[in-house]
């Protein structure tokens, strides 16, 4: 294999896999782009993102840009001299003169099946939206959101039990092997690239914190999928009314069952919750401000009555 010449534009933990696999195939890296370090946490300290620390961590240059629609910003990149730049979860818009900079141009490592789920979230609404597969698509970038040709794919199963964390971390492994196979076969002028599809497209829009609130009159199966596809961040909740305030319940884990009643409405004592059709009952639950727990660890210290209504 010949060894590329590129640069690597990613920031969260979903990028780290690619980026580590490409460096232990011997391709010079000789650029990182990454987000700029921000204040996050509860105490607000800047922190770099999970990229930047990995690439200083190899010392590759790692650049900041907040935009790269500037000419300095792109006779920079240009001066890189590079055959290809490899993007994943960046999250800057690429303008033309940057995916042309490449010899051969920007390769996506794309977590679904295209033109399945284009954008944002596409983890996420596919356990949503009660998909059984999804996948990796390594694709050719364009000016268009996600619409550039295919040029690997690979199929990921999704259980009936996967949440949107767990399949996070399959995903991102997979794309990690896949893109390297696609410098590989690149470096031999391999790939073949196929348009995608004008039927099947769907967009994966960015999760609202308005969405992540149960809605107790929709069918158990549908929350389920809801639930894990919101599962560990930012987490599906409910308000548990109690004597001093409502509180905010996440839930990270449930099982539809075939108990029925007035939706919103504790069955048992188990803290099985009736839905539209059908009940969920509670697995693991997250109390606003608290760590993660069983439901059974929750009961202990907040008995929940059969009977009582959440919302």
């Amino acid at each position: 294999m010949t060894s590329l010449r590129l640069a690597f534009m990613g920031t969260p933990d979903f990028s780290v896999p690619a980026l580590s696999e490409i460096v232990a195939a011997g391709h010079e890296v000789v650029a990182v782009y990454t987000q700029p370090p921000r204040a996050a946490g509860r105490g607000k300290e800047v922190r770099k993102t999970p990229v930047h620390q990995f690439a200083e961590s190899f010392d590759i240059p790692v650049f900041t840009p907040t935009s790269l629609k500037g000419e300095d910003a792109q006779a920079a990149f240009a001066a890189l001299n590079l055959d290809v730049a490899v993007v994943v979860a960046y999250g800057l818009i690429l303008p033309k003169a940057i995916l042309d900079a490449p010899k051969h141009g920007c390769l996506n490592v794309h977590a679904s099946l295209l033109p399945r789920w284009r954008g944002a979230a596409p983890i996420q609404r596919a356990i949503m939206a009660g998909d059984t597969v999804t996948g990796v698509n390594i694709m050719q970038m364009d000016e268009g959101l996600d619409t550039g040709d295919v040029l690997l794919s690979e199929h990921v199963p999704i259980q009936s039990n996967t949440t949107a964390g767990q399949l996070h971390d399959t995903l991102a492994q997979t794309g990690a092997h896949l893109i390297v196979r696609a410098l590989a076969a690149l470096s031999r002028d391999a790939l073949t690239a196929t348009p995608q599809p004008d039927d099947g497209v769907t967009y994966a829009d960015k999760i609202k914190k308005s969405e992540a609130r149960i809605d107790w009159t929709r069918p158990a199966k549908d929350l389920d999928c809801h639930i894990r596809g919101l599962s560990p961040f930012p987490g599906a909740w409910f308000e548990l009314l109690t004597d001093k305030k409502p509180v905010r319940i996440k839930v990270l884990r449930a099982i539809p069952v075939d108990n029925s009643g007035d939706p919103g409405t504790v069955l048992d004592d188990h803290l099985t919750i009736a839905c539209s059709d059908g009940a969920l009952r509670l697995v693991d639950l997250q109390r606003e401000g608290k760590k993660a727990t069983t439901v059974e660890d929750f009961l202990r210290g907040t008995p929940v009555a059969k009977g009582t209504k959440v919302r």
